[in-house]
């Protein structure tokens, strides 16, 4: 029963943020050109389960998250996915991907961030000539 109840809250904090997998963030990229934005964290992290309990939800509450391709990615359940995109050890980290003209281009922050400052970096990100002054 118990286990029925995890699963049954973790499904609906994916649905409140409008999170994806990252296959469908790709996809969703592919078809809109929105920039990829991934959230990297683990259930037994403090500052990664406020970043997706609490600060996404907000975001996603103020629509900028349909603004992007947003995914979740645990770094236990998915670790060699994790690690591809992480850059150092340290989580939570938010991932943005961005196609432009040059190729690629990926922006981070790491830690726990605040609503106000992921906003100003997916905003950031949707200004071409913002993106790669903060390409990582």
């Amino acid at each position: 029963m118990t286990s029925l109840t995890l699963s049954t809250v973790l499904q609906l904090s994916l649905l409140s943020t409008g999170a994806d997998t990252y296959a469908q963030a790709h996809r969703i990229n592919a078809e809109t050109g929105r920039p990829i934005v991934v959230l990297i964290g683990a259930e037994w992290c403090p500052g990664c389960r406020t970043m997706k309990d609490s600060v996404m939800p907000k975001l996603a509450k103020k629509g900028l998250l349909k603004k992007v391709a947003y995914a979740q990615v645990n770094t236990d359940k998915e670790g060699k996915l994790a690690r591809n995109m992480m850059r150092g050890n340290s989580i939570p980290q938010l991932v943005m991907y961005r196609k432009t003209e040059e190729g690629w281009k990926r922006s981070s922050l790491v830690g726990a961030q605040s609503a106000d400052d992921i906003e100003a970096f997916i905003q950031a990100g949707l200004e071409p000539e913002q993106a790669t002054l903060t390409s990582n």
